[in-house]
């Protein structure tokens, strides 16, 4: 008997006697990377840190799809937002824009992505946040469970409304300080969090962070890492943030201007290690990789349609312009077409939201769908947000 480790879940199967060893020995060829002993655990070959690009299949094209198509009955599904009141509840509704959200393990063996968001968290401002876990998720988690309360924080006790750039570093760097302190002291991590097997003091576990800020009249995004925020506007599409990849000139020079070198390994990494130049933890990497956030502050307009934030689960796979007309579809769908739903591929949307909710929600769902059937090798969180004010 031999298990396959498959989209998080293990599957039992008995292999077929071969006709010859010829036989045997071409099926071994095909198979050696997806079958291992069913009491062996899986490790990462970078000791929980992000793993390699999985290997090409040597599957043919249909078998990929059915592949594809077999990971979203099993892995999707759309996470219940933990924000101060239900999606469902027609005073939040009609308190900001409408939202949907999704999140999902993916092909990864562990799920590291965190989604937050609050609606009304602060006057009239809404928050959406989505941070991308690396080494394991309890940075993510921790992010999700504090930053909206941190940069609540800074924004009410601002002196200046437009010092936005002062109060979003503030906020991230008083999370980075936050996650330090927790992991080095508290020592109460996760059930699940296999941290503990790569270093006592969890300095090799950080996350990405991509914070948007959505008031009556601006959008602010924050990110740290090569999570994204796009937004639709009039049917153009335009980045609100930049990835933090070492490779990019800038942060190229400001690795190595801090003693710091790039070592390209499975494409460029921060000491051969990080693919990402920026993050909230990763104390071992410091000060090579930062916490510093890039803010990107907006007016909005009445040609404003939608934002989308995702983690790269979605961005590795899926172009800027794709993402943006999914949810543009969707959107303007008049009855939007809910995906079907089969067994162990139930979807909880709240059954009382109201047509745009649906059609966020249907938007978030096909994008990361599309993200599967394109063999995304990480895993997946999109948020779409309807900016559209006449409504």
């Amino acid at each position: 008997m031999a298990s396959v480790c498959y989209g998080g879940e293990t599957k039992t199967s008995t292999p077929v006697e071969p006709s010859s060893k010829s036989a045997r020995k071409r099926r071994m060829e095909i198979h050696q990377f997806n079958f291992v002993p069913a009491d062996v655990a899986v490790m990462s070959p970078e000791s929980g840190r992000k793993s390699q690009k999985r290997e090409a299949s040597s599957l043919d094209a249909n078998s990929r799809e059915a592949e594809a198509e077999e990971f979203q009955k099993k892995c999707l599904n759309v996470l219940e937002s933990d924000s101060e009141g239900s999606k469902s509840d027609p005073e939040v509704k009609s308190a900001g824009p409408k939202f949907g959200l999704t999140s999902v393990c993916g092909q990864r063996r562990d799920m590291e992505d965190a989604v937050a968001i609050h609606p009304s968290f602060s006057g009239g401002s809404h928050f959406y946040g989505v941070y991308d876990g690396h080494g394991c998720s309890h940075v993510a988690m921790k992010c999700k469970e504090r930053m909206h309360e941190i940069v609540k924080h800074e924004v009410e006790n601002r002196t200046n409304e437009e010092e936005w750039l002062e109060t979003m570093t503030k906020s991230f760097s008083k999370m980075d300080e936050e996650v330090t302190e927790w992991s080095r002291n508290s020592g109460q991590l996760s059930p699940n969090c296999r941290c503990e097997l790569q270093t006592p003091q969890c300095d090799a576990v950080g996350s990405t962070a991509v914070v948007a800020l959505v008031t009556e009249d601006k959008i602010i995004v924050s990110n740290c890492g090569d999570s994204r925020a796009v937004i639709c506007r009039g049917g153009v599409v335009t980045p609100l943030s930049n990835d933090h990849k070492p490779d990019r000139p800038d942060e190229l020079k400001r690795i190595e201007d801090s003693g710091g070198r790039v070592i390209y390994w499975d494409g460029a990494r921060v000491l051969g290690v990080l693919a990402m130049s920026r993050a909230i933890g990763d104390n071992y990497l410091k000060p090579y990789v930062i916490s510093e956030p890039e803010v990107t502050v907006i007016d909005r307009t009445p040609e404003d349609e939608c934002l989308v934030l995702a983690s790269d689960g979605l961005w590795d796979v899926v172009s800027n312009e794709t993402a943006c007309g999914v949810a543009r579809m969707c959107l303007s769908a008049k009855k939007p077409k809910s995906p079907p739903r089969t067994p162990g591929n139930e979807i909880s949307v709240s059954a009382a939201c109201e047509s745009s909710d649906k059609a966020c929600s249907d938007a978030s769902i096909l994008l990361t769908k599309l993200a599967l059937a394109r063999h995304t090798a990480d895993n997946v969180s999109v948020v779409v947000v309807d900016l559209r004010k006449d409504l």
